[in-house]
This record gives C-alpha cells, structure tokens and sequence, in this order.
C-alpha cells in the first residue's frame, strides 16, 4: 500500500482532472434535506458533510433495473440478443463514499460470481474504481465495528481518503486500478509525512455486540420465540432492502413487446416481501412476516458466513435510518447475545 497527501484544496481539481479525462464521476449530492449518490456535472456538486448518504453505492455495478438481454421472433424462432457492454459507462469514479459501502462490494461479488461469474456484474466491476473518506464522525445507527469493519478500513476501496485536520488528506492507494489513478494525475499529490497516523482523525464507533456470538446464537434458534417478537412491527414495505449496500435479492421481469419479442430484466426484490417465495400454486413456503424476517437475518449472518465467508451486513446503519417503525437492527442483533 502507498501513501500520498494530497490538501484539501486540490480535490477539486484533482476530479475536474478525472472527470476532463472523460470518466463519469458518481459522488454524493445533497437535495431536499438527503445525500444520494448521482453522476455530478461539476464538481462543485459534491457534498462532503453527511454521516450517511440515504442510498448506497451498490447501484453503479448493481444497478436497479438492468436488461439482461433481448428476444426476437422471427418466422417460428426465437433470436436472442446479450446484453451489450458497450451500453456500460467505460469508465466510473465513485467518489466519497465510506468504508462501510466500500466494504459490501465483497459481498456481493461473493454472490453474484458464486459458482458462475455474473458477466453484467463482473463487467461493471471492473470499469467502476472507489475513491471513499474515511467517517470522521458517525451517529447512532453506524455499528461498523460489530462486524468487523473500522471506520478507517481499506477493504473494498481502490483509493481511500482520510481528513487529518482541517487542510488535507493521507491517501492511501490500495490496488492497481487506485494506483492508475493517482499517477494519472499525480501533479495533485504530495509525499506524504511518515510521522501522520489516521487513527486520531476517525469516528468512535462503539462495538455494540461480537458478530461471532451472534451467529452462534442465531443458528441454534431457527425455531427460537425472538423471531416472532422482533418483526411484530415489520411492515414488509422492503426499505431495508432497497437502501442496504449488501442486499442482492433481485427479481426477474419480463418486458414484453407484444408478440414480436421484448427483454428479460433484472430487478431489484427483497427476501421481506410476501411475493418473494410465493409459488404459482399459491403456496408461500414463508407465509408470515417473521419467516420472513428470520430468513433476512439468518441470510446476511450465518447462511453467507458459511457457505461464502463473508457477512451480508457491513454495519452502515442505513436500514434503521430508513425504517418507518424504528427498527434498530443492532439492538435487535444485541437480543441475541442475551439468549
């Protein structure tokens, strides 16, 4: 790993520079009182102020609505059209998120390439590069610490960006795509001081509970009363889904053009609403919300940690932020640890 500085004055210039190159650059935006991530025109767009924006970052590789490919028919046959990378951006700068939303970009590679590679993934994948800021202040919903993270981590970023003081930031370049970057544009860099730590400069974000215990826990009580409990207040509306960086549940959509073909689309979904499992029969294998919520919890902290050793939750906070009846999900996660 390199390190570099680079003052505070020069990020804007320094994305100008990027974006000049021709790269689209995503970044959050504040509007009507929320952060969300959108591709700026200018840099002076950018907001820097949030704890959290309201979306993640996950829609740049993962992306909300998504044709998968295209179907003709013609004379008795059907003629398919794959998707076409060259409708992917060629190249993306996602810049200022936090390593909380860097981090769930190994998750849902875990998912998307388990056993086959994901090719519209994979594809965006590897045009998108990561530019976070390390959180120099949180609320109470972050609880990246309970679950292994660290609101200065590295893990999933290309170039992570730490504020020391009030005139610049350490750089720390991780991978090769971060690298190219930074050399790129590498008049906008300073060699950076061996004597500045990070650790000083980052929020203290308090460990809540040991995801160990929880998962422990969790997978011994498929049938426990605290499945029933917690969710008595869940609406199934899927917020928690929709605003979570790890969440990969998606649905697939049938856009027909009347008879002469049309194109298979992937859809964002979530494992909490009642259509998820249910079968043409009319049969619901998780008939009622708290199966529903099990499933959720059991996904992200026991089914992924074993079969693809990686947690499906990266302690954003986002989905108690977003829920309409205050569901606080590291309290509820804390429930375990008393059982």
């Amino acid at each position: 790993m390199e390190q570099k500085y680079i003052p505070k004055s020069s990020i804007k210039a320094w994305l100008t520079s990027i974006k000049d190159d021709g790269k689209h650059i995503y970044a959050p935006v504040a509007e009507n009182g929320k952060t969300h991530f959108k591709r700026v025109k200018s840099v002076d767009e950018i907001s820097m102020g949030h704890v959290q924006t309201a979306q993640s970052a996950k829609g740049m590789v993962f992306p909300r609505t998504e044709k998968l490919f295209s179907y003709v028919r013609q004379q008795g046959d059907v003629a398919l059209q794959d998707y076409d990378p060259n409708d992917i951006p060629c190249s993306t700068v996602v810049f200022g998120l936090h390593p909380c939303d860097a981090a769930a970009f190994k998750p849902m590679t875990s998912v998307f390439n388990w056993g086959s590679e994901d090719k519209p993934f994979s594809e965006r994948m590897q045009r998108v590069a990561l530019v976070s800021i390390s959180c120099s202040k949180c609320d109470v919903f972050c609880f990246c610490t309970s679950v292994n993270g660290h609101p200065g981590s590295t893990e999933g970023s290309d170039i992570l960006l730490t504020a020391i003081g009030d005139d610049g930031y350490l750089v720390e370049i991780i991978t090769e795509k971060g690298k190219a970057l930074a050399d790129k544009h590498a008049e906008f860099f300073e060699a950076a001081a061996t004597c500045i730590s990070k650790e000083e400069h980052l929020a203290p974000v308090p460990v809540k509970f040991s995801a160990g215990e929880v998962q422990r826990k969790m997978a011994g009580a498929f049938e426990g009363e605290i499945w029933k409990k917690q969710p008595l207040r869940c609406l199934g509306c899927g917020a928690c889904a929709f605003v979570c960086p790890a969440c990969t549940c998606f649905d697939i959509q049938e856009n027909a053009k009347g008879s002469n073909g049309g194109d298979r689309m992937r859809c964002w979904d979530s494992c909490g609403f009642s259509l998820f499992t249910l079968h043409t029969s009319g049969h619901n294998p998780r008939g009622a919300q708290s199966q529903r919520w099990r499933q959720r919890l059991l996904h992200k902290f026991c089914y992924m940690p074993e079969r693809l050793s990686v947690r499906g939750c990266t302690g954003c906070g986002r989905c108690s932020r977003a829920c309409p009846v205050d569901m606080n999900l590291s309290e509820l996660l804390n429930e375990f640890e008393l059982i």
